[in-house]
């Protein structure tokens, strides 16, 4: 009897494999690392082959160093950085470009004429989406007239287009297809009717014969091929990053919010049945659908660029830390920023601000400031920025949060989440599996093929490592985060509004 899920965790920066047993328990992991390009400033880039290596090569490694083969692998779960774009040959399956990152902004002009040309109130209405670099559609677009012949081949049929799960799921088992949470994100797609919209791929110039099939998030949409394992696994679970840690989070119900600590921050809130426009910014989008014939569970989402990907920096750019853990211990030798505040909008703002023209500030340094003081500044700034979108958040779902649940690398940071607390002013709950993303992509493939029975089964696996209870003063809280959000406003808009 098969007694693991095996979940494909490709993300920003690493591919990883991590295998889940009943209890949802982790039984083995691995990981890679793979290049980020960055061609000009303000792009990023990644290899897609590369990445296709990386996650054959964790998946086949985790299976191998826990003395498993594919015969003990009920399904497998797939989930992923979600807006990442390519286009590759039908026919030899190769890239026609590498794929540009959701992090890139080269398509911020383009977006720009969108908004000038009056069309926000469409896309938002029919996407959920704001009109941002951000989501695949206007990266489509890029590719097909940048890369030379790409449009002409489109229109023949002769290319597909895919997020990363779609690049995965063609590679491991020769099928195109996207889940309604990934297809969410391209701008392209009606969350209200769950299809590819033909006004939108009109408006953006991209022909529908490139989309991928739209499947549910759980389910079996096609087996590995026998190269690949030794045998053939179903695929049976598919969910971009933020909604598999949303599902891994139990945050079945409406109401219910996460927040995702990696490369970014992410911080969705279940909305049920009912898909929430925003007024203030924040973003709608589907969550899962556990069949095509069943409604899908929709989100609020406030998006922050970069998260670890400051600390990141510090490590690489800055040269203060050796390691990302260390940068707890260096920001724990000062008690406080000393008046420092670090804006990190090296590729520019997310939610709610939504500015693809502000570029990382640092305020308030004095001789007195130190690189601790930096480190600090850097870990707050992530708190922030979280702040801003839970702000938003409350007042578009008119739901006051009773407690926040949280995941991620940076989850394990107690000193961020203690401050995270602090300028929230709600409890911090951190559960005893962080890896939420993974378990999410887990429990729904094995709701695909009957491993776990229900969602309350699942529910019922979640549990609390620790919580952290908010210790800052109201008055204290209020006047940090004004602090906070004037020097946001040094920040913002700061590049030359070009679209390279």
């Amino acid at each position: 009897m098969t007694t693991y899920i095996l979940a494909l965790d490709q993300g920003t920066t690493s591919s990883r494999a991590i295998l889940f047993d009943r209890q949802g328990q982790i039984r083995g992991v691995a990981q890679r690392e793979f290049r980020q390009i960055f061609p000009q400033p303000g792009w990023v880039a990644h290899d897609a082959n590369e990445i296709w290596d990386s996650q054959l090569a964790v998946a086949r490694q985790v299976l191998q160093e826990s003395g498993l083969t594919a015969r003990d692998i009920a399904a497998i779960g797939i989930t992923n950085q979600r807006e990442t774009t390519l286009l590759w040959d039908r026919r030899t399956g190769e890239p026609i470009a590498d794929a540009v990152v959701w992090q890139d902004r080269r398509t911020a002009g383009t977006c720009d004429a969108l908004r000038e040309a009056g069309k926000s109130s469409v896309i938002q209405e029919k996407t959920g989406l704001v009109i941002d670099a951000y989501f695949s559609g206007t990266k489509i677009k890029w590719l097909l007239d940048h890369v030379p012949g790409a449009r002409e081949r489109a229109e023949r049929g002769e290319l597909a287009f895919g997020t990363i799960d779609s690049w995965l799921i063609y590679r491991l088992c020769g099928v195109h297809v996207t889940d309604t949470s990934n297809a969410s994100r391209t701008m392209l797609f009606n969350i209200h009717t769950l299809t590819w919209d033909a006004e939108l791929l009109e408006l953006l110039q991209v022909p529908a014969s490139v989309l991928p099939e739209i499947v549910a998030s759980s389910g079996v949409v096609g087996h590995t091929r026998e190269e690949c394992f030794g045998a053939a696994i179903p695929v049976s679970g598919i969910a971009g990053d933020q909604q598999a840690a949303t599902f891994g989070q139990a945050c079945h119900r409406s109401g219910m919010a996460k927040n995702t600590y990696g490369t970014g921050c992410f911080m969705l809130m279940n909305t049920g049945a009912k898909a929430i426009p925003s007024r203030n910014n924040l973003l709608t989008t589907v969550g899962w659908n556990e069949g095509l014939s069943e409604p899908a569970e929709y989100m609020l989402e406030g998006s922050v660029f970069n998260a670890g990907a400051s600390v990141q920096w510090l490590r690489d750019g800055l040269g203060i830390i050796q390691t990302s853990a260390e940068v707890e211990t260096l920001a724990s030798t000062v008690p406080d920023t000393g008046g420092v505040f670090l804006v990190p909008a090296f590729a520019g703002l997310g939610a709610p601000y939504w500015d693809a023209y502000a570029r990382g500030t640092i305020v308030g340094l004095t001789r007195g400031s130190t690189k601790a003081h930096i480190a600090r500044a850097t870990l707050a700034s992530i708190a922030y920025q979280t702040a801003d979108v839970l702000d938003a958040m409350q007042r578009d779902a008119n739901i006051a949060l009773s407690e926040l649940r949280v995941d991620g690398g940076a989850a394990r940071n107690d000193l961020l989440m203690q401050f995270q607390a602090d300028v929230l002013g709600v409890p911090v709950v951190r559960p005893v599996v962080t890896e939420t993303t993974a378990l999410g992509a887990a429990y729904l493939a094995g709701l695909g093929v009957g491993f776990w029975k229900s969602k309350e089964e699942i529910a019922a696996q979640w549990q609390i490592e620790r919580r952290f209870e908010p210790a800052m003063s109201n008055d204290e809280r209020a006047a940090r985060l004004a602090d906070w959000r004037r020097a946001v406003e040094r920040a913002r808009a700061w590049a030359a509004h070009e679209d390279s």
